[in-house]
């Protein structure tokens, strides 16, 4: 990393306390902390780095004022203690986001950090903060012009415009302002009697998608290919049933701790450049259990990393098995991955999109997959 680029966002980090962080003990060989390069003393090498975490704990978005960016930590402490399984992907961490006089400051902050890790090619994970941070992890996208799609992971849609709070009407502007960047929005794990009939409506006149608790539930491996074509993934931990994230007090029901964790891996094979984890409240928890189950999740997503280190572009043809189908007088092609299993399916444009073995199955039964048809319509 240039170092005008390390001068450029160093100014708005402070570093993480390694020792306080391992309650003084230190970190085994095999443990995450001894192989994570963490901005404690020195700065990071980030030239090295596959993912780089970023620690935001602004919460005044939510009506909560602090002073500190403990929910970042209270992450680290249950991450760094994990075992060191994936070899193949190199973690820095820089550190924690220095909280701004005024929220807007904090956002500008941030932006400016991950727009300077992503030129340089690293995929970022936020550790947040409430989730209206959700949209200066958007705006970094919009000041460099990309075009995007976001899958978004939460209980509630918020699009609450009579609300004062930020994290209650975020996405408004996020998927309405003009410029608009975002190509396509997926809203996963809503729990309908949490949302306002007219906000669903709302996101369907915008011609997004939207996938309640229970399909996912019922078939989480829909939500892959969902997944895989986002540069953009956040998850509120209020989508997690409260027996597994003590810290969601929003709703005892939603996804269990290992469907999210399962979530976090396909992020990791996604293209999703920056990941956000919101809503978590460490003086919420109970027994720290919500940081363990973040930190599991961020386990995953490398794994989901290191899985994706061995997928090939859909070019390379030797390296997948190729099904061609007709179905409703249409000529197409499906492709599954030799190496991840993984399923493409081919448009009217020859270009391939992200599918599912299920939408394989629908095709041979002469059936039109949803899928190809909404991606028909947004092309």
């Amino acid at each position: 990393m240039a170092f005008n680029s390390i001068d450029t966002i160093i100014s708005f980090l402070e570093p993480v306390n390694i020792y306080a962080l391992s309650g003084d003990e230190g970190y085994k060989e095999q443990q995450l902390g001894k192989h994570i390069d963490a901005y404690d003393e020195n700065f990071p090498d980030i030239e090295q780095a596959d993912l780089v975490i970023v620690g935001c704990g602004e919460t005044r978005g939510a009506g909560r004022q602090h002073i500190n960016t403990e929910a970042p930590d209270a992450i680290r402490s249950a991450f760094y203690a994990l075992y060191h399984w994936h070899n193949e992907v190199n973690i820095a961490d820089v550190g924690n986001i220095k909280t701004g006089e005024t929220l807007q400051d904090s956002y500008a902050a941030l932006k400016a950090v991950v727009s300077e890790l992503l030129q340089l090619n690293k995929r970022v994970v936020i550790l947040g903060g409430s989730h209206d941070i959700m949209l200066a992890q958007y705006e970094t996208y919009a000041a460099m012009e990309q075009i995007i799609e976001v899958a978004n992971v939460d209980a509630t849609i918020d699009i609450n415009a009579a609300s004062v709070l930020p994290a209650d009407y975020f996405l408004m502007p996020m998927l309405t302002t003009e410029p608009n960047f975002v190509r396509h929005y997926n809203h996963i794990g809503f729990q309908s009697y949490l949302v306002h009939p007219a906000m669903l409506e709302t996101i369907d006149k915008l011609g997004f998608d939207c996938y309640r608790v229970g399909k996912v539930k019922e078939s989480i491996e829909e939500l892959e290919p969902v997944i895989r074509n986002a540069q953009l993934f956040a998850f509120d931990i209020a989508a997690i049933q409260h027996s597994h994230a003590p810290a969601n007090h929003l709703t005892p029901n939603g996804l269990s701790g290992e469907e999210a964790c399962t979530l976090l891996q396909y992020a990791g094979m996604s293209k999703a450049s920056t990941v956000g984890i919101y809503g978590y409240l460490p003086q919420q928890d109970k027994h720290g259990l919500t940081a363990k189950q973040i930190s599991h999740m961020l386990w995953y997503f490398a794994e989901g990393m290191q899985k994706a280190k061995h997928e090939v572009s859909t070019d390379e043809r030797n390296d997948f098995i190729e099904f061609k189908i007709a179905f409703a007088d249409i000529d197409t092609v499906f492709l599954r991955s030799k190496r991840t299993g993984r399923w493409w399916m081919q448009l009217p444009d020859e270009k391939f999109i992200a599918c599912s073995y299920r939408d394989y199955i629908l095709a041979s039964q002469n059936e039109i997959p949803e899928r190809y048809i909404r991606a028909v319509e947004r092309s």
